[in-house]
C-alpha cells in the first residue's frame, strides 16, 4: 500500500471511510438535518481527508489541478461577459418569437441550444432560455414540459461535443493532455447521431403532447439583460479567438486567462459583476474533490477495487463498461464527482479512454434529472413559472434517449476500431 500522503499506514481505512461518507453524502444531495448541499459535503470530506490523512496542507492543495481550475475559471468570465452583453437573452427571445409550429420550433431549440453548449456555459444557456422560451411557449398555449426537457438533454449532448462544453470535459482533457481538434473530430460524429436521435424520441413521444390542455400563460415578462451590441460583438470575437487558439499548442489555460484578463479591463462591466456570475460553487466542488480522490488514491484501495471489478468480469478499460458505469455513476454522486473518481482508475493514456470517459458522462446526464446541473436548473427555473417538471416526466424522455445515446457512443467506436 502507498502510504507517501498518508502519515501512517493505519490511518489508511480511516481515509476510506471519510472518502465513502463523501461520496455517499454527494450520492444522497443532502444530509438530514442541515443545509449542506454537495459543494458544502465536497468540502468537508477534503477538510476531513486532510486531517485524518496527516498531511500538511500544503501538500493536500498540491493535489488540485490548478491549469483545469485556471481553465474553467477562465471560460467562466467569457460567458459571464457574453450574459452580461445581453448575447443570451437576446438569442432566446428573437428565436422564442418566431414560433411557427411546435415541431420545427422543437428542431431549432435543440439545436440552438447544443451549439452554445459546446462552447459557452450550458449552465447559463439552460439558466437565461427557461423563463423567455417557457414564457411564450404558454402565451402561444403550448405545454411547455417536452420543450424545457429537450433543451436540458440538448445541453448535456452539446456540451460533449467540444473539450469545453462542461467543466468535466475540460478536466479529462487536461489530465489525458487531450488534442481540440481531434477531440472534436472523433466525437462529432456520436454527438450529432445522439443529438438527432433525442429529437425524434422527444418529437415521438411528446408530439400528442405539445397543446396545452388549459388556455392562458404568465402575466408577468420575464426579466432580460440588456442587449449591448458592441460589447456582444467584443465577447464573441474574443470567443473566436480562444477557440482558434485551442488548436495551437499553447497551454488552454493561458489562453482562457488571457480573455478573461481582457474582460476584466472594461469599460462597461465591473470586475465584481463578472466575479458574480462564475460558478463558484462547481470550482469549490472540483478542488475538494480533487484532494478527496487524491489522498484515496495514495491509499492504494482504488486500484484495489479496479482488480476486484476486473476479477468479477468489469473491466474498467472495456469501452461498454466504461460508458455505461460512467453513465451511473454520474446519475448516482454527480458527473463531476464521477469523472474526477474513475480519472484516478482509468488509464488515460490511449485518447480513446479519454473520449468515451468524456461523451459518457455528458450523455448520462440526460437520464433523469439529478444527472448534471443543467437539468436542475431547468426544473427549478421552470418550477418558478408554475410549470412542473417531474421526476417522471424527465426519465419518460431522458432514459430512452441516454441509453440511444450510449448505444450510438458504442457503435461509433466499434466502427472507428
Amino acid at each position: 500500500m502507498n502510504s507517501s500522503l498518508i502519515g501512517h499506514a493505519s490511518m489508511a481505512p480511516v481515509v476510506l471511510a471519510v472518502f465513502t461518507l463523501t461520496y455517499l453524502g454527494l450520492a444522497v444531495g443532502h444530509v438530514p438535518g442541515l443545509k449542506l448541499n454537495r459543494t458544502g459535503i465536497a468540502l468537508l470530506g477534503a477538510i476531513a481527508i486532510t486531517i485524518v490523512s496527516e498531511q500538511p496542507t500544503t501538500k493536500a492543495v498540491g493535489l488540485i489541478n490548478w491549469p483545469t481550475m485556471l481553465l474553467l475559471f477562465g471560460f467562466f468570465v467569457l460567458s459571464s461577459q457574453l450574459r452580461l452583453s445581453g448575447f443570451f437573452d437576446k438569442i432566446a427571445l428573437d428565436f422564442s418569437s418566431r414560433i411557427k409550429n411546435p415541431s420545427s420550433f422543437l428542431f431549432v431549440l435543440m439545436l440552438l441550444t447544443a451549439g452554445l453548449s459546446a462552447f459557452l456555459n450550458h449552465d447559463i444557456v439552460c439558466f437565461v432560455f427557461v423563463p423567455i422560451v417557457g414564457t411564450t411557449l404558454l402565451r402561444r398555449r403550448l405545454n411547455p414540459v417536452p420543450f424545457l426537457i429537450a433543451l436540458a438533454i440538448a445541453s448535456n449532448i452539446g456540451a460533449a461535443a467540444t473539450l469545453v462544453g462542461n467543466p468535466q470535459d475540460m478536466m479529462i482533457a487536461q489530465l489525458a493532455k487531450l488534442n481540440f481538434g481531434s477531440y472534436l473530430l472523433w466525437c462529432i460524429t456520436p454527438v450529432l447521431f445522439a443529438l438527432g436521435c433525442a429529437y425524434g424520441i422527444i418529437w415521438l413521444m411528446s408530439r400528442r403532447q405539445f397543446e396545452l390542455a388549459i388556455p392562458g400563460g404568465p402575466e408577468a415578462e420575464p426579466t432580460v439583460q440588456p442587449f449591448d451590441r458592441a460589447h456582444t460583438i467584443k465577447g464573441l470575437v474574443i470567443l473566436g479567438l480562444v477557440v482558434a487558439f485551442l488548436f495551437s499548442p499553447l497551454p488552454k489555460e493561458f489562453v482562457a486567462l488571457t480573455a478573461a484578463g481582457i474582460h476584466f479591463a472594461s469599460t462597461k462591466f465591473k470586475t465584481e459583476d463578472l466575479l458574480k456570475l462564475v460558478d463558484w460553487p462547481i470550482l469549490l466542488l472540483f478542488m475538494s474533490l480533487f484532494v478527496v480522490n487524491g489522498v484515496f488514491q495514495e491509499t492504494g484501495y482504488g486500484n484495489q477495487a479496479v482488480q476486484w471489478l476486473e476479477g468479477a468480469g468489469l473491466n474498467l478499460q472495456s469501452s461498454a463498461v466504461l460508458a455505461v458505469v460512467t453513465a451511473l455513476l454520474s446519475n448516482l454522486v454527480n458527473n463531476s464527482a464521477a469523472v474526477l473518481l474513475l480519472v484516478k482508475v482509468v488509464n488515460l493514456s490511449h485518447p480513446q479512454t479519454a473520449y468515451i470517459l468524456a461523451l459518457a458522462n455528458s450523455f448520462g446526464g440526460s437520464l433523469i434529472i439529478v444527472g448534471s446541473v443543467s437539468n436542475i436548473i431547468v426544473v427549478h427555473q421552470a418550477r418558478e413559472m408554475g410549470v412542473r417538471i417531474s421526476f417522471r416526466d424527465f426519465a419518460r424522455l431522458g432514459v430512452p434517449t441516454t441509453l440511444v445515446a450510449l448505444g450510438g457512443l458504442l457503435g461509433w467506436v466499434a466502427i472507428v476500431n
